[in-house]
């Protein structure tokens, strides 16, 4: 056990192997601020642990703190224009800003009447505090989980690219680096081809969590199996397979092209391609969740063709069709999990679900900002395999005794 902590942390977690970028700097966004101080509190560990004789010099200025996290607020007018504002000195600091664009639970009051903030307010408030720091930080990078209109992805007739376009305003406006987790289509990086853009998968944590959390699980070809539910998370569920050595099947969604509802072309089917999943148990693994409708009715299909258990693992949970359309389907035995990242805002009403399991991820967001930080390569933590190994024969060696 000891050895598989020692494998995830930096290349030791009492070394220092590179001289800091700058004095470390957390700016979460509005609606980030739990997520942003369980990053910070692992970083304040570490930093007070670590030994080196370096830790004196001045390059070395501000590295142990109490805390990383500035203070920043974007205010708003009674009109509804706001404006960004840092409370503390950045310069010369390498900054970390932290966006959650899909948080609806924020609120602010124009003319009176309540508006809920949408992905437009939150990416608004982004390049605010950008431009609060005044070109004063030594390097900018932010760190956006669910990527602003990352599903707008390609040019389909006479159609706006505004992910594409929101990756060129950020470097446009200084940002050095973009950091965001499961793109749903990664080559919109080619937008910005001269600046760092990495996009994480989170298979680690998810497979951690499924461990933890099923007790009886065969992990072999002959028991599990993993799905994509449509075409374009194939690479997604090819990686998790091969991670764990299974079998993998696909849906297909067959649309209906004569007619468009709520901006797509509604889904006629879900067609299967694979071996049977007969007896066995199947993770489904997609991107996001949205209205769960696919998710449900993959999982439909799946208990149809009498898949032993169904596990659903996403990195986003938006559920924006409600909640009760999955505790019906509980209730049917279509599902027996669904697992999502605490990334992005998480409802108490879902948090307390039966069928939910919330997937941490700050730890992980952590180690990231701390590599970077230090201007060291995140190849062994983009690249999970012998965690995930060593989590395996830790689940089977409890699972024998």
């Amino acid at each position: 056990m000891a050895e598989e902590k020692k494998s995830i942390a930096r290349p030791s977690a009492q070394e220092i192997s590179k001289i800091p970028v700058g004095p470390l700097g957390l700016i979460p966004l509005k609606g980030c601020e739990e997520f942003t101080e369980q990053i910070d509190s692992y970083l304040v560990k570490w930093r007070s642990e670590r030994q080196s004789e370096h830790k004196e010099n001045l390059l070395f200025a501000g590295y142990e703190k109490p805390s990383y996290i500035i203070q920043a607020d974007c205010p708003r007018f009674g009109s509804g224009e706001g404006k960004g504002l840092i409370r503390s000195s950045v310069r010369g600091d390498d900054l970390y800003f932290i966006s959650d664009v899909t948080n609806y639970s924020l609120t602010y009051t124009v003319s009176g009447m309540q508006n809920h903030y949408s992905p437009d307010d939150h990416f608004a408030d982004l390049k605010r505090l950008i431009a609060a720091s005044a070109g004063k930080a030594k390097r900018m990078t932010v760190i956006m989980p669910f990527l602003y209109e990352g599903r707008i992805n390609k040019r389909e007739g006479r159609e706006s690219l505004d992910c594409a376009q929101m990756l060129q305003e950020l470097t446009d406006m200084g940002v050095s680096n973009i950091v965001t987790f499961d793109a749903h289509e990664p080559r919109v990086q080619n937008a910005i081809p001269l600046k760092e853009f990495e996009t994480v998968s989170p298979t680690y944590q998810y497979i951690k969590a499924l461990l933890e959390n099923v007790d009886d699980l065969e992990v072999d070809a002959e028991h599990m199996m993993i799905i994509s539910p449509d075409e374009g998370g194939m690479s997604r569920a090819i990686y998790f397979a091969n991670l764990l050595g299974l079998d993998m099947g696909m849906f297909y969604k067959r649309r209906d092209y004569t007619r468009v509802v709520e901006g797509e072309n509604p889904v006629v089917a879900h067609e299967f391609l694979g071996s049977s999943v007969e007896g066995k148990d199947v993770v489904i693994v997609d991107d996001m969740i949205s209205s769960g409708e696919t998710m449900i009715d993959v999982a439909r299909a799946l208990r149809e063709r009498k898949a032993r258990r169904i596990y659903g693992c996403a990195a986003f949970g938006l559920f924006a069709g409600g909640m009760e359309i999955f505790d019906r389907a509980y209730e049917e035995g279509l599902f027996d999990k669904i697992f999502t990242t605490n990334m992005i805002h998480q409802p108490k009403e879902l948090l307390e679900r039966e069928w939910y399991v919330s997937v941490d991820m700050a730890k992980y967001v952590a180690l990231l900002i701390d590599c970077l930080n230090h201007d060291d390569s995140l190849e062994r933590l983009l690249s999970p395999v012998e965690r995930i190994n060593n989590r395996l024969e830790e689940y089977r060696c409890r699972n024998k005794a």
